[in-house]
């Protein structure tokens, strides 16, 4: 399964930033709250999020196979000489 875990994080925090985002944008500030942390920590979280995506659809467009890299092959070699690499049964 090729699922990388940034993707599900990015889609998250994108959506909990869009909603912060929205909440500061409506909701009024009170006296006593000079900054609105709401409308702040919303484009934290999306940009958070936005970038964690980014990198979860670049890193997973770049996966390869074992057998399709110089390293797989390499590690798939060294365990096959040791006897350490498993059968599949199939």
């Amino acid at each position: 399964m090729r699922l990388d875990i940034r993707l599900p994080i990015g889609l998250m925090f994108s959506v909990l930033g869009i909603l912060l985002i929205v909440v500061g944008l409506v909701v009024p500030l009170g006296a006593s709250q000079p900054l609105n942390v709401n409308l702040w920590w919303g484009v934290v979280m999306f940009l958070f999020g936005a970038i964690m995506f980014v990198l979860g659809r670049r890193g997973t467009a770049t996966a390869r196979l074992t057998e399709e890299s110089p390293e797989g092959r390499k590690i798939e070699e060294i365990e096959h000489q040791s006897g350490l690499e498993k059968e599949n049964s199939q």
